[in-house]
């Protein structure tokens, strides 16, 4: 690619950003954040589902896979490494979801 003006204002901008998320207390308020989207997420679906009976299927079929999709990005080497933050929040995301998702089976259980 051309070293064009926005090329490097994009470059910039990654670096800078990257530089931000260096500081471990940005990093883990990312991910706290993420983990509370996902209990809001799973909230929203179940009740969304929930609305009209046909839905409750396709739904859960569909949120299996995506979990199951989760499962492999963040498990798949089978030592620790220092996985990126996107797959960090990921995974915040699907943990928040599964707990959410089980607190409204207890709620409607009880």
């Amino acid at each position: 690619m051309q070293n064009t003006r926005i090329n490097r204002l994009i470059d910039l901008l990654g670096e800078r950003f990257r530089v931000w998320l260096s500081n471990p207390w940005r990093r883990i308020s990312l991910l706290v954040i993420s983990l509370l989207f996902g209990t809001f997420l799973g909230t929203a679906i179940s009740t969304i589902a929930g609305q009209s009976a046909t839905w409750d299927i396709i739904v859960a079929g569909m949120l299996v896979l995506l979990t199951e999709l989760a499962n492999w990005l963040v498990y798949r080497s089978p030592r620790p490494v220092a996985r990126s933050l996107w797959v960090e929040m990921l995974n915040a995301l699907k943990i928040g979801l599964t707990y959410n998702l089980f607190v409204e089976a207890f709620k409607l259980g009880s």
